[in-house]
């Protein structure tokens, strides 16, 4: 768990960013907080800029140099696990 950590701190120091576009054509600026993993799988945290606490998570999986996909985790289960992760990764750090 400790990879995780240093690759979820390392992105704090250099912010980037995104935008995402949703199914009805809105866009959001986000920051990407961090890259993690839980049972194998590479997941990542988003924040978006529009003033609002919500945080966004969804799969990650690199596809080529500086290139990824987001993908939407549809299972409750999965997506319960991961946030519990994310949860603790973030009280860790306070």
């Amino acid at each position: 768990m400790a990879d995780n950590e240093k690759d979820y701190e390392g992105l704090e120091d250099e912010a980037e960013y995104l935008t995402l576009e949703f199914d009805d054509g809105q866009e959001v600026e986000c920051e990407i907080m961090g890259v993690f993993d839980v049972d194998d799988k590479e997941y990542i945290a988003l924040i978006p800029d529009d003033g609002s606490d919500d945080v966004y998570i969804y799969g990650y999986k690199e596809t080529g140099e500086d290139e990824f996909e987001l993908i939407d985790i549809d299972d409750d289960a999965e997506f319960e696990k991961v946030v519990k992760e994310f949860e603790a990764i973030t009280a860790e750090e306070e």
